[in-house]
């Protein structure tokens, strides 16, 4: 048997890149997945399309991790399509690179509204529904909290945020048995990283040579790691942040 079926998995911000990753990845394993997207209906209804075809079930559900009632929405219409959610995906997340002088007051509200303030609505979201059974919260950050690298300074910030949230609530919420974990990906090829200019700047070769295992991250190398840790062969993981960098720190 699959090891995720009867569950039903949230990702949010799984209309690219990991996100679509990991959608897919829970789906071949059995779960009933809900793809969040907040703007490209396009895209989202085409990792719904795959994931079909393979024979999994998934439906498109828009909303912006960042406000109240989108996320609310969100977990309405979930349950109304598949039922109460058990896994719980944050990887919505937004970001730019640049030097100190070059962040301004909207760019961090925009970094920290999605990549914090979303982390938060959803966990709490989340905790009012979930079944007494508990469920499983996997976020996403980024290998890049141990590297400190110049230019990241706010993107990093955002996601050192989500590292302490995942381990504090992973204290807070285990008397509900609700696993709260993350996963910090290295340098991942992913379409944001390439608007981001990454195949002509030089960026890709940087990431290249400071991962000991020689290569770019694709999403299906996140994939299988977060459907360890949505499924019962982690009933006993909480708390954790699980490098997938290919050896970068």
């Amino acid at each position: 048997m699959n090891r995720l079926t009867g569950k039903v998995a949230l990702v949010t911000g799984a209309s690219k890149g990991i996100g679509t990753g990991i959608a897919k990845g829970l789906a071949a394993e059995g779960a009933s997945v809900i793809v969040n997207y907040v703007s490209n209906k396009t895209d989202a209804d085409r990792v719904v399309s795959a994931i079909t075809g393979a024979g999994g079930r998934a439906v498109a559900i828009q909303g912006n991790v960042s406000k109240p009632a989108d996320v609310k929405r969100l977990f309405t219409e979930a349950k109304a399509v598949y039922g109460v959610v058990d896994v719980l995906v944050n990887n919505a997340g937004v970001y730019s690179f640049g030097p100190l002088a070059s962040i301004t007051e909207e760019e961090y509200h925009r970094q920290f509204d999605t990549n914090v303030l979303g982390v938060f609505l959803t966990i709490q979201e989340f905790d009012k529904q979930v079944s007494a059974g508990g469920g499983s919260i996997i976020n996403i950050t980024t290998a890049g909290t141990s590297l400190s690298s110049p230019m990241t300074a706010l993107y990093t910030a955002t996601k050192s945020a989500v590292t302490a949230t995942t381990r504090i609530l992973a204290k807070e919420l285990a008397p509900k048995n609700i696993r709260v974990n993350a996963i910090a990906p290295g340098g991942v090829e992913t379409e944001g990283l390439q608007a981001l200019g990454a195949a002509g700047s030089g960026m890709k070769d940087y990431i290249v040579s400071q991962t000991p295992l020689g290569r770019m991250g694709q999403p299906d190398d996140i994939a299988p790691i977060a459907v360890f840790l949505a499924s019962e062969d982690a009933k006993w993981v909480t708390g954790e942040v699980v490098f997938a960098s290919g050896g970068m720190r």
